[in-house]
């Protein structure tokens, strides 16, 4: 919409120029239309075109969440001292000004991998990740400084910025220290580089995505492993001393029981002897005697013979 404003602006002003809006352009005195009339307005049109193809005004839209500066090309700074914010449609020379437009909501970048050096000289990968936000008052002023525009400054200043941090806290902590504590190991992190970019920029929400070399990676597995086997060592010894307890508690308790069963049977025993008196064994005979008397008295020496049955003399 907004070319076509412009186009027909510049058709109009072309035409004033030239007298193309004119009726005595295209009537003759007899009112009739002149064949060279004609031709005016083509050669109208025709300038218009060229200067459109050639205009140096443009326009460009700020849109919401974004904050755009207009720098000036021109002058011995460059664009240092006039550099002014913008919003909304703008228009502009093209020839002697530039429009720059920095998102200040929640941006997120993923960086490619690269090695860094922890404390000891062992080397790491990271593939760090993380927010970050433009303050917004201070856009001019980054850009005064650093020259370039949003996409540049994510692969350049920022970039080496988010390095440079991760790899001077890295250098504090050894490699299985930073895998046991990677909570605290990327806020320290996150901390640096605020430190150093709070001047233009918020980092926030930082993962560096840390992968060990292979040999520390083994050695970790490894100590994790004994570890592990310690513990269920531990266990497994506790275990045992339980169930050694509970056998013990188990014999003492039989031990006891089987000590006052024989102490009760002891007793009984020994009240029985002391109640076994002359009379008291003679009443028991008589309890258990049935009553019959031997059949057969025989005395030693009597020579007396019983012939059993299925028996014969011989």
């Amino acid at each position: 919409m907004i070319p076509v404003i412009i186009f027909a602006a510049i058709f109009f002003i072309v035409g004033l120029l030239m007298k193309v809006f004119r009726k005595s352009t295209y009537l003759g005195a007899d009112n009739k239309i002149k064949p060279a009339g004609l031709i005016r307005p083509a050669l109208a049109l025709l300038i218009t075109i060229v200067l459109i193809a050639i205009n140096p005004i443009d326009v460009e839209r700020i849109d919401a969440g974004y904050v755009g500066i207009k720098v000036s090309n021109i002058g011995d700074n460059k664009g240092v001292g006039k550099t002014e914010y913008v919003t909304g449609w703008v228009f502009y020379n093209a020839w002697i000004s530039r429009i720059y437009e920095f998102p200040i909501h929640q941006q997120h970048i993923d960086y490619e991998e690269t090695d860094i050096v922890t404390r000891g000289g062992f080397r790491a990968t990271i593939k760090p990740s993380f927010n970050y936000s433009i303050n917004p008052g201070d856009v001019a002023d980054m850009f005064s400084n650093l020259r370039v525009d949003v996409k540049a400054m994510e692969q350049g200043w920022l970039k080496n910025a988010i390095v440079g941090s991760v790899n001077d806290v890295a250098n504090r902590y050894t490699v299985d220290s930073i895998f046991n504590h990677r909570e605290e190991f990327e806020s320290a992190i996150v901390k640096e580089c605020n430190k150093r970019v709070s001047q233009w920029f918020n980092v926030s929400q930082l993962r560096t995505n840390i992968v060990p070399p292979k040999e520390i990676s083994e050695s970790i597995i490894a100590k994790t492993r004994a570890i592990q086997e310690v513990q269920v060592a531990e266990n497994q010894r506790q275990v045992a001393v339980a169930e050694a307890e509970r056998k013990i508690a188990e014999a003492r308790g039989d031990s006891a029981q089987a000590v006052i069963q024989a102490a009760g049977r002891a007793e009984a025993i020994r009240k029985e002897q002391l109640s076994l008196t002359p009379l008291y064994i003679d009443y028991i005979k008589v309890q258990k005697w049935s009553g019959q008397v031997p059949t057969t008295v025989a005395g030693g020496g009597s020579g007396l013979l019983i012939q059993l049955p299925g028996t014969k003399d011989k």
